[in-house]
């Protein structure tokens, strides 16, 4: 093993190199570092990735969006169904599809990948941030867990800057900390003392924060297709294990909504993935908080839920802080060109 870069890797391929500006990150920040690769890996292993900080931003809050949805319907099976099982059906779903769409080819690529560690460690740091949240909800106000768990994007931005060198700009920290503000407001978690599920949601936004810089990295070292086979197939094994002593039949339409939370986690997981290989994290990290705004949209369609005032102020900071990413981006690249 030996460190290999994007632009090693380019060096060997002018083809490439011309045809394709992979480099540079429109915005701001490095992703051209060492990653290890096995020594004698073909330059046609490379993925060619044309950076688009605004198809970036669009498949990210698009992503999320799909997650709320996954969510809530998350929340009608968990009523019968227990979560372990959802969860085996979701990768199950997924799996399939990949496998439909790139069949005898796609396994050849997922066992050959040259960072098959990194993407298995990634899945394993998303599992147990999943677990750790999943614990803390159980023993927490909704309002207080998911507050403590949208500290996932601040310390995404610390991380971005400190492990993958990106530049953060001054608005996106500013973006940041209007969202983490807007959810403050919006879910008010008055009283919240420390106790050990306190510690296990932030352990699950610090997981989560570090999962998705892993996948900024790998990203851009693999295609999404490979990388939703690997993830979904570790999911698989681990979930399977619990499913046998927690199975229940499901009715038909139990059936129809379990496939259905797999076809919406897999277009949400593709459209994460995507977005992640077009931007940098210091700029999608704020996009997270959208998906509150999306729950409190689908709690008032679905269960009439009317939120109140503070919700709709926290809920207008939130999009103030995705307006003040798009604005900067633009005026940054403006100043570039």
């Amino acid at each position: 093993m030996h460190g290999y870069t994007f632009s090693d890797g380019l060096k060997q391929c002018p083809a490439q190199r011309a045809k394709y500006r992979i480099l540079t990150v429109p915005g701001g920040g490095t992703i051209d570092r060492p990653f290890p690769i096995p020594a004698g890996t073909s330059c046609l292993w490379y993925v060619p990735v044309k950076n688009s900080v605004s198809l970036g931003i669009l498949l990210t809050t698009t992503a999320y969006m799909a997650f709320t949805f996954h969510d809530a319907i998350v929340k009608v099976l968990t009523a019968s169904i227990p979560v372990w099982q959802i969860l085996f059906f979701r990768s199950l779903t997924i799996l399939l599809g990949c496998l439909a769409y790139g069949r005898a080819r796609l396994v050849h690529q997922a066992l050959t990948s040259p960072i098959i560690k990194p993407m298995i460690a990634r899945s394993i740091l998303l599992l147990c941030a999943w677990l750790s949240y999943y614990t803390a909800a159980s023993h927490l106000q909704l309002a207080e867990v998911t507050t403590l768990y949208y500290a996932a994007p601040v310390v995404g931005t610390v991380l971005a800057w400190f492990i993958l060198r990106e530049e953060v700009t001054p608005a996106r920290w500013l973006a940041v900390g209007i969202g983490f503000i807007g959810v403050l407001i919006a879910c008010n978690p008055v009283g919240l003392t420390i106790s050990w599920s306190v510690y296990l949601a932030l352990q699950a936004a610090v997981l989560w924060a570090s999962a998705m810089v892993l996948l900024r990295k790998t990203s851009l070292h693999e295609k999404t297709i490979v990388q939703l086979a690997v993830s979904n197939v570790f999911f698989l094994i681990m979930t399977s294990i619990a499913v046998i002593y927690t199975w229940q039949t499901p009715t038909l339409s139990q059936l129809a909504l379990l496939i259905g939370t797999g076809v919406v986690a897999g277009c949400a997981q593709f459209a994460l993935f995507e977005g992640m290989r077009q931007a940098p994290v210091s700029v999608l990290a704020p996009f997270e908080y959208t998906s509150l705004v999306w729950a409190f949209v689908l709690g008032y369609l679905i269960w009439a839920d009317i939120p109140a005032h503070n919700v709709v102020v926290g809920a207008v900071m939130i999009l103030g802080a995705g307006f003040i990413i798009i604005v900067s981006e633009r005026l940054r690249r403006r100043a570039m060109a």
